[in-house]
Order: structure tokens, then C-alpha cells, then sequence
């Protein structure tokens, strides 16, 4: 069973919603990034000046009813923009619903088949070992708790995995995809919490911030994702040629841009990204009392799945992608005879899907209904293969 330490573990968390900085803006050098701008602008003290000021706007003047209901229909890159939107807000939609002019559409295209070859280990990895994870990096966890979403934590769930889910898709980034709405939405929504936590009582009691989701949030965010399930795509010998690797970062690359990250603090490489990780996720990775209801809210619904893994099982999943001291932090009970299943079957699992191993594990079913069971759980609470409406709140968590 792997055993990292929290000096080890690259880059941890998911798009749960809100993460959180504790580092220095020095820690952000443009060295790596994608325009190799000049040292100096700090994306820890940078948010969104195009969609803050307009969402404040929205909910104050109480616009955002409507415009839940009016986008409701929007899913598709090539749907036309709602009607009935404000018009201040339909012109913001049409400046930012675009990729941008960098993007790489053939890198983009591998990206996406890449996606498709290996979305059995990607729900595992986004699932059970950066969403788990997300809750031990204390500010994420206490936005998350605090916010509206954290009420409802299987619909905060499926919202979130369906940003994962369409950046997966074949054609995510095409006319008849659905990545570039979901990202705007979500761009949207990161806005409007901006606004709102701060109204929060219960958030600011606990809170060493005062202004959520910074652009350095997003990219803590992205090394909780991308950097993370690349990393141990690797760990894991899966085979990853480099062009692959390429593509896969080239769409995290757009994401980033579409979620409104100054293009100058977009890691360039992997290389790149694998340092930022290390030097602005790892060392604020902590248990807090937030993050400890949240895991077990998390884990309790994974386990709603069932088909005969038990909890131990998942536990011990978590343990074995993440660290036993993460498990410990989190409370997870032991259960040995899981950790001998998952330390040997896993591995075999991996092998005989990539070809390598012409012996089936005899837990390749389990394996294999649990993975796609763990993806539909969250989309949808499983009532959509498709999509997961996306809305804007209104408010926080009561209490």
C-alpha cells in the first residue's frame, strides 16, 4: 500500500467548489506558464474582475432566479445564448463563450480520445482520490461546508463531477459538446460565491480569508485534479505516450483560461506544474472539522452504490490512492482484508485492462461495475448520463 506523506502527495482535491490559499504571492513566479509574462501580479490577490462586479449586480438586484430558469436550455457549445437573459449579462455570455485563440483543436481532439481510453481510472481518481482528498485542504472544505451546496451535498457532488465529466467528453470542446457552457457557467457561479460568503456568519467565524476563489484557488484546484490523476496515471505505469500527456494538459490548459485564470500563471508544462503543486497544495494539506463531515458525507454516498463493496472497501480505496495518513486525519476505519483486495487486485485490474496481463482478475466485474456505477452516482444523483443542471445560488448554508 502506497504511504505518502504530506511532503509526497503532489497535488490533492476536486472541483468540489471553493479551494484555499495559504501561500505567499512570491510562491506564483510566471516561470512555466503559458505566456512567460513578468514576475510580479500574484494570482492569490487576482479573482475575475469581468464576472465579480457583474454577479454582485445579478443577485443583489435579484436577477438570478430568471436567469436560472432562462439557461436552463443551454448545454450545448453550439446552443445559441438564452433568451430572456439581462442584457448586461447575455453581453458578458458573448465575450466569454469562446475558446481562446491559443487552443489547439487537434490537441484538443487527442485530449478527448484520451479521455474516452481511460475514463474508468479517471472517475476513480476524480472521485476517490481528489474528491476525498479536497477535504483536507481546510479553506476548501470550509468554503464548500458553508456555502449553499454544502447542505446538499450529493446535488454540490454531481454539479461539480459534471465539470470533470464534460471536459472527458469526445468533442468536448466541439459545436456539439458541452465543456465551454459548463465552464462559463461555472466561472459564473465561482462569482456569485465570491459575493456571497462573505455574508456567511458561519464562514467568517472560521474563515483566515475574506474573499473566496482566487485565481490561485483555481489553479490549487486544477493541481488537485489534473496534476494529481497525472501523476499517478504514471504511478501506476499505465501507458501515457507524451503526446497524450501533452493533450491532456492542453485541455486543462483551456479549462483554465475558460474559468477566467489570467493566461500568464497557466503552467506551460508538466514539469512546470508538478513544482507549483508541490510548492502552493502540499505543504496547507490539514484536517479541520468541516472537512471531516464533508468526507464522510462523501463517502457515505459512494456507498449508496453498493453492489457488494462494502464501506471498508472504499476506505481502504482512499487509503491506497491517497495515504494512510490522510485516512488517519479522516478517520477512515481499517479493514484489512479490503486492503489486501485493493493493494492486489487493483494493480492486476490495471494490467489486464491495458493489455499487459492476459490473467482476468477475478474481481475485473467488481472492479469494473463499481467504476461506472461511482460515475452515474454523481451525475445527476444517476438520473442523467448527459448532464447535471448547473445553477446559480442566492445564498449560503444556514447552519
Amino acid at each position: 500500500m502506497e504511504n505518502l506523506s504530506r511532503r509526497n502527495i503532489l497535488s490533492l482535491g476536486v472541483a468540489l467548489g471553493l479551494v484555499g490559499m495559504s501561500t505567499p504571492a512570491q510562491a506564483w513566479g510566471a516561470k512555466g506558464s503559458t505566456t512567460g509574462a513578468a514576475e510580479g501580479t500574484g494570482p492569490a490577490w487576482i479573482w475575475d474582475h469581468a464576472a465579480d462586479p457583474l454577479m454582485a449586480s445579478m443577485i443583489d438586484n435579484g436577477h438570478v432566479p430568471a436567469i436560472n430558469t432562462s439557461w436552463a436550455p443551454w448545454v450545448n457549445n453550439d446552443d445559441p445564448l438564452p433568451s430572456g437573459l439581462p442584457a448586461e449579462f447575455a453581453a458578458y455570455l458573448k465575450q466569454v463563450n469562446r475558446l481562446p485563440s491559443w487552443a489547439d483543436r487537434t490537441k484538443l481532439a487527442r485530449a478527448a480520445d484520451f479521455n474516452r481510453r481511460r475514463d474508468m481510472y479517471l472517475f476513480m481518481l476524480y472521485g476517490l482520490g481528489s474528491g476525498i482528498m479536497s477535504t483536507v485542504i481546510p479553506r476548501e472544505a470550509k468554503s464548500v461546508y458553508w456555502s449553499a451546496g454544502g447542505a446538499d451535498m450529493q446535488d454540490r457532488a454531481a454539479k461539480t463531477f459534471t465539470f470533470g465529466y464534460d471536459l472527458s467528453q469526445l468533442g468536448a470542446f466541439e459545436p456539439t459538446g458541452q465543456f465551454v457552457v459548463t465552464a462559463n457557467k461555472t466561472r459564473v457561479v465561482h462569482a456569485a460565491v465570491r459575493h456571497l460568503l462573505p455574508r456567511s456568519p458561519h464562514w467568517r467565524a472560521v474563515a483566515d480569508e475574506t474573499v473566496p476563489i482566487s485565481a490561485a484557488d483555481i489553479l490549487v484546484t486544477f493541481h488537485s485534479l489534473g496534476t494529481y490523476v497525472h501523476r499517478k496515471l504514471l504511478d501506476w505505469k499505465v501507458p501515457f505516450p507524451a503526446a497524450d500527456q501533452e493533450a491532456f494538459l492542453h485541455s486543462w490548459q483551456v479549462a483554465l483560461h475558460l474559468l477566467g485564470v489570467p493566461d500568464e500563471h497557466i503552467p506551460q508544462t508538466w514539469a512546470a506544474a508538478e513544482a507549483q503543486s508541490a510548492q502552493v497544495l502540499t505543504p496547507i494539506l490539514t484536517p479541520s472539522t468541516e472537512g471531516i463531515a464533508l468526507a464522510e458525507e462523501l463517502l457515505g454516498l459512494t456507498a449508496q452504490i453498493d453492489l457488494g463493496v462494502t464501506r471498508g472497501f472504499l476506505n481502504e480505496f482512499v487509503r491506497h490512492v491517497l495515504s494512510d495518513e490522510v485516512g488517519d486525519w479522516l478517520g477512515l476505519k481499517r479493514d484489512y482484508v479490503s486492503a489486501a483486495l485493493v493493494r492486489t487486485a487493483w494493480p492486476a485490474y490495471i494490467l489486464f485492462r491495458e493489455g499487459l496481463s492476459p490473467v482476468m482478475p477475478g474481481s475485473f466485474y467488481m472492479f469494473d461495475q463499481f467504476v461506472r456505477a461511482l460515475g452515474m452516482l454523481f451525475l445527476n444523483k444517476g438520473s442523467s448520463g448527459t448532464t447535471t443542471p448547473i445553477t446559480i445560488p442566492t445564498g449560503n448554508r444556514a447552519a
